[in-house]
C-alpha cells in the first residue's frame, strides 16, 4: 500500500529524528526559505552538515527515523513524498 508522507518538523537546539518511528519513503526534504538560520543534519559519520534556508534534496527509500536535525529553535524542516 502506498501512503503519502507530509511532515512539518519544528527544529530545536538539540538533535531530534525527523520521525519517531521507523518510516521508509521516497521524499523531498527541505528547509524553508523563511528559516532564520541553518538547519544542521547529523551525517552518517557523526559530523554536522548545515543546510541553508531554502535548500532541498530528494531521497529514495530512506528511513526518516535515522535522520537527525537541530538548529535555531522555531525553524523548520519539511518532508513531502510517499512510501512508493
Amino acid at each position: 500500500m502506498n501512503n503519502t508522507i507530509m511532515r512539518y518538523i519544528t527544529v530545536t537546539g538539540t538533535y531530534q529524528p525527523l520521525v519517531a518511528d521507523h518510516l521508509v519513503g521516497s521524499v523531498t526534504i527541505s528547509t524553508p526559505p523563511t528559516n532564520s538560520g541553518n538547519v544542521i543534519f547529523e551525517a552518517d559519520d557523526g559530523s554536522e552538515v548545515p543546510w541553508i534556508p531554502g535548500e532541498w534534496h530528494e531521497f529514495r527509500s530512506i528511513d526518516l527515523s535515522a535522520i537527525r536535525v537541530k538548529g535555531t529553535p522555531g525553524d523548520a524542516v519539511t518532508v513531502v513524498g510517499g512510501t512508493w
